[in-house]
């Protein structure tokens, strides 16, 4: 036994373990616990904002400002514009179709908002045309055709543009815009008045209540289709292009008269034209306007009326 070779024993293999990851893989590493804090030193070193993943609070810590904290809103919050339910501009109802994503009680509260103004302004033009034409002086001044009171009709013409150039810059500035909607109601009613001083009382009154009829009558129309998915935007560019048809026309018939058959032509025309009028705008006040473009959608209303009322006058002046 001592002279036999002894060999040492064989050695077990330990088997390896090899993970097969493609090289495009491997080659990515794992970012290190502080990497995120430095790449917003870094932004901050190079002059470019915090990340906007961050919450609102962290970007204002982090750059030093203080945290915006949403302004109050509703009955028992202050609000610095005068919007329905207290909503900041470009809020809720700017989109093309707000009443589908915003509270409909909010979009019926503007729309009684909007109609209030518009019988508010319908109550005084009635009661400055009344005086226009029931206060014998006023009459016979403007009827007498001294220069004086050629430049008073002018200024009564005049006045309504230049009121409401102010009016739309500051249509959302409240109270200023109300009291420029008040002067620019005013103006316009001073020249409803003199529009009626050569007709008859009958025909005035026959006027008013076929305007209200149609009026209520469209109205109502309107939000029956809209509440069915109805939309009267296409209307749009065949009203801008008849109103200028119309001004036009109108401009013709003070340089050529055109008699009783052409001025109930025009008048049955322009009926058609604002009757459209009122519903485009009050589709768009349904869809279109934010809460604070009440005094917009107000004038829009007013002025249909008010068309609508001296093409009705028209035709009836030209039967009569």
């Amino acid at each position: 036994m001592a002279g036999r070779h002894l060999s040492p024993p064989p050695k077990k293999r330990v088997p390896t373990i090899r993970l097969n990851i493609p090289p495009e893989r491997s080659a990515q590493r794992s970012p290190p616990i502080n990497n995120r804090r430095a790449r917003r030193e870094n932004r901050l070193a190079t002059g470019c904002s915090p990340s906007l993943s961050l919450p609102r609070g962290a970007r204002a810590r982090e750059t030093g400002q203080p945290i915006a904290r949403p302004a109050a809103m509703g009955k028992h919050g202050k609000c610095s514009h005068d919007v329905e339910a207290c909503y900041p501009p470009g809020a809720a109802g700017g989109g093309k179709y707000p009443y589908m994503t915003e509270n409909p009680q909010l979009r019926w509260a503007f729309i009684r908002k909007v109609y209030v103004i518009v019988c508010l302004q319908l109550l005084l033009t009635v009661a400055v045309a009344a005086t226009v034409n029931l206060v014998r002086a006023i009459g016979d001044f403007f009827l007498s055709r001294t220069m004086g009171a050629m430049f008073a009709i002018i200024g009564v013409i005049v006045a309504p543009i230049l009121v409401m150039i102010p009016m739309i810059i500051y249509r959302k500035r409240h109270p200023v815009n109300l009291a420029l909607l008040a002067l620019f109601t005013v103006c316009i009613s001073f020249a409803v008045g003199l529009s009626c001083l050569t007709a008859n009382g009958p025909v005035i009154l026959e006027a008013v209540v076929i305007t209200m009829v149609v009026v209520l009558g469209l109205t109502f129309y309107t939000f029956w289709a809209a509440k069915r998915g109805y939309e009267f935007e296409f209307l749009g560019p065949f009203l801008v292009s008849a109103c200028l048809i119309l001004m036009l026309f109108s401009l013709l018939r003070i340089i050529f008269p055109l008699g009783r058959t052409g001025t109930m032509v025009y008048g049955c025309i322009a009926a058609l034209v604002f009757s459209g009028f009122i519903i485009y705008d009050t589709d768009n006040l349904i869809r279109v306007y934010s809460y604070d473009e009440y005094v917009a959608a107000a004038i829009e209303l007013y002025l249909d009326i008010i068309n609508l009322f001296q093409a009705i006058l028209a035709v009836l002046e030209g039967v009569d």
